[in-house]
């Protein structure tokens, strides 16, 4: 039940503030609404399209919303595994700082996808920061997702994860850009029903280049690589690839 409360006090409180800005300038709030969306195809994860919203609150901050799909690759299997959460976006200078509080529906952290999914599966501090200049493009992710319910039965456990990446790219022309991709996920722990905690477990360490098509608002970038993890101790067994088609609203 605590996990529940937490989660629609979350999405009640991100909803009630944006709700409050909307009626104090109702006129120009189309305008103050941007949406995108990212089509994202990689080896591990399969097919994960993202969803977002930001709705500007002055020229430098803003109020974010985001959605992952999980469950349209092999989050499937993990009670259709499903994002959701909420933030806040400051922009200083070429950089654009957005930390956010995001919540699983699902079974891989309750239960390490043994039992049903349920709603407040985990919970998901993370945060974005992203750069653009004439020149230079980049992204540095860092997201921990922890058990919010433990749903095992004997034997089972809770699963904990951490997930970044960093890439930064030179824009050689205007519709053009290629750079480089570095990103990690592993098993952190978790909680074994009957005693003892899980240990670390290496999914994959990607490091390869991407190159990236961009027209306007809309764009498509292909990242390819090595997956640098122990071939006998990690969970991911793919090389690294990822396909992302992306464009704002």
């Amino acid at each position: 039940m605590l996990r529940k409360q937490l989660f629609a006090t979350t999405l009640v409180a991100g909803l009630m503030f944006i709700s409050k800005g909307v009626a104090q300038d109702a006129p120009s709030s189309d305008d103050k609404l941007s949406a995108s969306l990212t089509l994202n195809h990689d080896a591990f994860f399969g097919f994960n399209p993202m969803m977002a919203l930001s709705y500007s609150l002055s020229d430098t901050d803003a109020l974010t919303f985001y959605g992952i799909q999980w469950g349209a690759g092999t989050g499937s299997a993990w009670g259709q595994w499903t994002e959701f959460g909420v933030g806040y976006n400051k922009t200083i200078g070429a950089f654009d700082i957005n930390p956010q509080l995001g919540f699983t529906m699902g079974s891989l952290l309750s239960s390490g996808a043994s039992q049903p999914g349920i709603i407040g599966d985990g919970i998901v501090p993370n945060l974005t920061v992203n750069l653009g200049t004439d020149l230079l493009e980049g992204q540095f992710y860092f997201g921990y997702y922890g058990a919010l319910s433990d749903e095992t039965a004997a034997g089972e456990a809770t699963n904990n994860y951490v997930h970044y990446w960093a890439n930064l790219g030179v824009k050689v022309t205007e519709f053009f850009s290629v750079g480089g991709h570095f990103e990690e996920l592993f098993l952190s722990g978790g909680q074994i029903n009957g005693g003892g905690e899980l240990d670390r477990v290496d999914g994959y360490v990607w490091l390869g280049p991407y190159v990236q098509f961009q027209k306007g608002n809309a764009g498509l970038r292909f990242s390819f690589g090595g997956n640098l993890a122990d071939e006998d101790e990690r969970f991911a067994p793919n090389d690294f690839y990822k396909l992302s088609f992306f464009i704002s609203l």
